[in-house]
Formats: C-alpha cells, sequence, structure tokens
C-alpha cells in the first residue's frame, strides 16, 4: 500500500485540535500534532487551526516561530491550509473586541466584525464557490458549519501579471451580509468554515486539499491507495 500524506497541525496552542487531526485522518492523511519546526517544514501538508480572538491567535503562532514556519513553506510551494482564524491571519491585519493586530499578510485585507443583526453566526450554511474550484469538487452546493464573529468582507488582491493564477475566493453570507469563506490561492488554501465538523462535505474538502499535496513513493493522496475511502 502506498504511504499515506503527512499532515502536521500546528500545536501552537489553539482549543479543540483534535477534531482537526481526526478528521485529516479519516480524510486519508497521515497526521501529527506539533509545533516542532522540522516537523512542520517537512511535512507534505501543514494544517494551521484557530479559535477564539486574532490578536491571541497571532500571539500563540508567533510564540511557535509559525510565520517564518508559513513563509517557508510558501516560498518553496509547500501547501498550507488556514482553518477557522487559521484563515483571519493570512490576511493584513484584524480589529477585534478594540484591538488592532498585525496578521501574516500573505493577502491583502482585514478582519472585521460582521455587519449582521445575529452574531456569532453559528451553524450550517451555503456557500458560492467559484468555477473550476478543486477545493469544493463535487461539494459545491453543500453545507458547512461556521463559527464566528469576525470575516474578511473585502477581496482587495490585486492581479499584477497577466501569467499569475489568479486565486479563487469562495464566499457566504449570514443575514445578507457577504464574507470570504474560503480561499485557493496556489500553495495556501484556507476556509472560515470548520471542515472537521461539516460531515462528509468536510472530508471531502479536506480529502480535495490532500490531493493537491506532493506525491511520494507512488501515492495518491486522498485516496483508498492513501489511506481514504470514498466520501
Amino acid at each position: 500500500m502506498s504511504p499515506a500524506p503527512r499532515v502536521v497541525v500546528l500545536d501552537h496552542g489553539s482549543g479543540n485540535v483534535r477534531s482537526a487531526v481526526r478528521a485529516l485522518e479519516h480524510a486519508g492523511a497521515a497526521v501529527e500534532l506539533t509545533a516542532d519546526p522540522v516537523a512542520a517544514l517537512e511535512a507534505d501538508g501543514l494544517v494551521v487551526p484557530g479559535v477564539g480572538a486574532f490578536d491571541a491567535t497571532m500571539r500563540q503562532l508567533r510564540a511557535v516561530g509559525a510565520p517564518r514556519i508559513i513563509g517557508r513553506r510558501l516560498a518553496g510551494g509547500r501547501p498550507v491550509l488556514g482553518i477557522c482564524v487559521g484563515l483571519q491571519v493570512m490576511f493584513d491585519a484584524g480589529s477585534e473586541h478594540g484591538i488592532e493586530a498585525d496578521g501574516l499578510g500573505e493577502w491583502p485585507g482585514r478582519v472585521e466584525r460582521l455587519q449582521s443583526a445575529t452574531v456569532p453566526h453559528m451553524g450550517w450554511n451555503t456557500i458560492d464557490a467559484p468555477a473550476g474550484t478543486r477545493l469544493f469538487a463535487g461539494v459545491e452546493d453543500e453545507r458547512f458549519y461556521f463559527v464566528h464573529s469576525y470575516g474578511v468582507r473585502r477581496w482587495e488582491f490585486q492581479q499584477i501579471s497577466d501569467a499569475m493564477t489568479p486565486p479563487q475566493v469562495t464566499w457566504a453570507a449570514h443575514e445578507g451580509d457577504r464574507f470570504i469563506a474560503a480561499v485557493e490561492n496556489g500553495a495556501l488554501c484556507a476556509t472560515q468554515f470548520h471542515p472537521e465538523k461539516s460531515g462528509q462535505a468536510g472530508i471531502r474538502v479536506l480529502r480535495n486539499w490532500l490531493s493537491t499535496l506532493p506525491q511520494r513513493e507512488g501515492a495518491r493522496p486522498g485516496t483508498a491507495e492513501a489511506g481514504g475511502g470514498a466520501a
């Protein structure tokens, strides 16, 4: 049997990451929960989870050297997946509870409070995925589980070269307020929702992501050969 893709879930102190580990294992990955920088750099894929406040998550990430790890991986085209606040910190900055904090700056834009009557946005919601999406292939019309009060409400990315493959942005809305639900941008992908809490649709998203990881020794990530069954 071909080896499963090796994935590190970055252990930076974020709560409730065991469900992400189990979901990735179910999707077909060999998963390690660790903050070890060598393991995080050498893994086939790195998952950056996050719950709670933007500023607190950034402080946790800096404490384990995550900005350097993520930057080095992306510079080498090595896949990274952010989840929930793990998506938010990929942007320039966040304003939460009156606290302004810098993010990782991988994408331009700001995280701000949702402009809807009911906050937090909690529960199942549909998405508006772009044509040709790999992350949502086969589950474009499914519902996913969100828990958040803040989000990125504008996409400010500017295309600087026609030769560059443009990022694919998936949107969702809560009481009419649109926000970014996911971004696919080369080696960097991220979701505002929790795939690990989104049932079989979420497992399919994780399996789709695993299929983008570099193949090793004939492994086909996200397939039965790599340890994952059918969705």
